[in-house]
């Protein structure tokens, strides 16, 4: 494994793991029990340490001898019961019917210092519900998991965490020939809106009272005593989901593919595909090529996960008592909760971004004419808002080098008159303004050119940009110097990449 270190290692022994398999316990409508096929000539392309410590586990962990195999869907989890779980979904707004992990595989729950952490391998081969796939994942698409899983870390985003990535001389196609690739990840679960989706849409009832059931004892122990417990768990989810799509605007991530089959139950980014995390400013950027009537923009993103919302709130009917009129109005209450708590979510993150430390009526006016002037010509976002922290509050202080990124001068002078009133009236002092900002304006994404230079490099045997960048993105918010060059702006090249589902 090219240029990561060698400690020596600490003993870890994937036969210690404690396993709780609380899911595989559940019987055989949840999935279909199967191994992994694995990668033949495997090699490690990068871990993660911060993965691994939520794990409670050494950062020299994978020298373990049995590590690479483990973690290349080879048979070395003793105790693991290793499945491949059923779900449905809507995607791209259409009833799509059963999915499930057509080239995942869970491997079960182990015992962590944080509570128990599913494991799940992403390539490991063909299972039931593959459909025409060949259930690998290719090296292309599994680093762009790990990366920006780990990035989404370092913002303080809910994710999903990927722990490493393993790669094979072995070839499967897509566009073209590509080689294949093993994606470990972990969370506290990996149930979707769509595993509540498939139970009551196959007309499974006892199965869905279960899997509700299951959710309830070990997700959210507090809905049990609530007049209506459906209504209570639908509430919490829409609760996290709205935190979640505020924290996904206010940092310009877009999601790509958010089918409800993609939607955590704890609110988890999950699922990364063709992601992207916005350049130049514009609201109705789509960053899936496949989705061509752009259902997924940027700006759709909030209005798309309360459609989510309402699906999942429709498989949860059976789970409610009471006439159709009072079960609509005990799920449409549930629901609210997402429509009041998302606006205020993003009034707070993005009055932060602004370095505001209270609230005024025409904060929302001020916001919205410099994400109009950002618009217009489309800014870099993420260079937009870490470059304002250097604004001056001052009379003559100037606007430093943020100004530099717009056009339309004389626009952004007025509006920067604005600000710099706005700032003055409630007595902002500069330097503790800049340091807030700072802390929420990050300095580094995961742009797609950096993630396509990473790509290559590896496919051509190099993994040494994987772990650098890796590294880079744990610190988003810290000026970090010597790295410099992957803050900058894309060059032009970036315009022309495509990303698509088949990522």
């Amino acid at each position: 494994m090219s240029a990561l270190p060698l400690p020596p290692p600490t003993g870890f022994d994937p036969a210690q793991l404690r396993w709780i398999n609380r899911y595989a316990e559940l019987g055989p409508a949840f999935g279909r029990r199967q191994g992994g096929l694995a990668l033949p000539d495997a090699r490690w392309v990068a871990v993660s340490e911060g993965a691994a410590a939520e794990l409670g586990w050494a950062g020299d962990w994978w020298l373990h001898p049995q590590a690479l195999a483990a973690h290349s869907a080879g048979p070395s989890w003793p105790g693991s019961t290793p499945m491949a779980t059923v779900y449905s979904g809507h995607q791209f707004g259409s009833w799509a019917g059963q999915l499930g992990d057509g080239r995942a595989l869970l491997l079960g729950e182990i015992d962590t210092p944080s509570g128990p952490r599913e494991i799940q391998l992403k390539g490991s081969g063909l299972t039931p519900y593959s459909r025409m796939g060949d259930g690998r994942a290719v090296l292309r698409s599994s680093i762009r998991e790990f990366l920006c899983s780990e990035a989404m870390a370092g913002l303080g985003i809910p994710t999903t965490r990927a722990l490493a990535i393993t790669a094979s001389p072995l070839q499967v196609r897509r566009e073209g020939p590509e080689t294949t690739s093993v994606v470990t990840r972990t969370a506290p679960s990996f149930i979707r809106f769509g595993h509540f989706e498939h139970f009551c849409h196959h007309g499974q009832p006892a199965a869905l009272r279960q899997l509700f059931d299951f959710v309830l004892e070990h997700h959210y122990p507090e809905c049990r005593d609530a007049p209506h417990p459906a209504a209570a768990l639908l509430e919490s989810v829409s609760r996290r989901t709205a935190e979640l799509m505020a924290q996904w605007q206010a940092v310009g991530f877009c999601h790509g593919v958010m089918n409800t089959d993609n939607m955590s139950i704890l609110g988890l980014t999950i699922d990364y595909g063709p992601f992207g995390f916005l350049d130049g400013f514009d609201p109705g950027h789509i960053c899936n090529h496949s989705d061509h009537q752009g259902r997924y923009a940027y700006a759709r993103q909030p209005q798309v996960a309360y459609w989510n919302l309402h699906a999942l709130a429709q498989a949860l009917v059976p789970l409610v008592e009471g006439s159709d009129e009072e079960i609509s109005e005990i799920l449409g209450a549930a629901l609210e909760p997402y429509r009041e708590l998302f606006p205020h979510q993003m009034d707070a993150l993005m009055g932060a971004k602004l370095g505001l430390q209270s609230r005024r009526d025409e904060d929302r006016a001020l916001l919205d004419d410099l994400l109009g002037l950002m618009s217009a010509t489309q800014v870099d976002y993420t260079l937009c808002w870490r470059q304002l922290a250097d604004f001056s509050s001052a009379d003559d202080g100037g606007t430093g080098p943020v100004r530099d990124l717009f056009l339309n001068r004389p626009a952004f002078d007025a509006w920067a008159a604005r600000y710099r009133s706005r700032l003055q009236a409630e007595g902002s002092v500069d330097a503790e303004r800049r340091a807030r900002m700072n802390h929420v304006n990050p300095r580094y994404v995961l742009r797609n050119h950096l993630a396509e230079l990473a790509i290559r490099r590896s496919q051509a045997g190099d993994d040494s940009e994987v772990q650098r960048l890796a590294r880079v993105l744990e610190r988003p918010f810290d000026e970090q110097p010597e790295h410099a060059a992957y803050a900058a702006l894309p060059p032009d090249w970036a315009q022309t990449l495509e990303i698509s589902c088949s990522s």
